[in-house]
């Protein structure tokens, strides 16, 4: 059997929902770690993956959090975004976009090869949200161009335990 090229390159999300989201520390923009267990304290992560900064549909996918910000926190939740991009890059993407979230750097790819896969010819991560509970949990997966609506993970979301 054949596999297409274009599956080759994208691949797909490494995680399913119901599995347990792998916890990881990667710098912020301010070369300050961010762990996820630390994150899920708080309440519900969404973890938005994007191949690399300034480029026309992480741009989209980012402003659509931005956009939809207030949505996310009503729920209790947080907003992650992350690529392969170095922290530099990540503050100044953040600075232009005025994205009122975290932006974390996975220079090398480890952590998106965990999630949503690396385009295997560039070593970017494959544009997916994931929507972590509380309790480590993935409780949704929007992969590829739908990722860059934040819709989906938005209404997947569970509310903020204690909510």
């Amino acid at each position: 059997m054949k596999i297409p090229i274009l599956a080759m390159l994208l691949g797909s999300a490494a995680l399913k929902v119901g599995d347990k989201a792998p916890d990881f520390t990667l710098p912020d923009t301010e070369g300050e770690p961010v762990n996820l267990s630390k994150l899920l304290e708080k309440g519900p992560v969404i973890l938005a993956f994007y191949p690399k900064a300034f480029t026309p549909g992480c741009t989209k996918q980012n402003a659509n959090f931005r956009d939809r910000y207030a949505d996310v926190t009503a729920k209790g939740a947080q907003v992650i975004g992350i690529s392969t991009d170095d922290v530099e890059t990540q503050r100044r993407f953040k600075a232009e976009m005025k994205l009122p979230y975290p932006l974390l750097s996975d220079a090398g790819g480890k952590v998106a090869k965990q999630y949503a896969g690396t385009m295997a010819v560039v070593g970017v991560a494959n544009r997916a949200n994931f929507v972590i509970a509380q309790d480590g949990t993935v409780k949704e997966i929007v992969e590829g161009g739908d990722a860059t609506d934040p819709a989906a993970a938005i209404a997947a979301c569970p509310l903020r335990k204690g909510s």
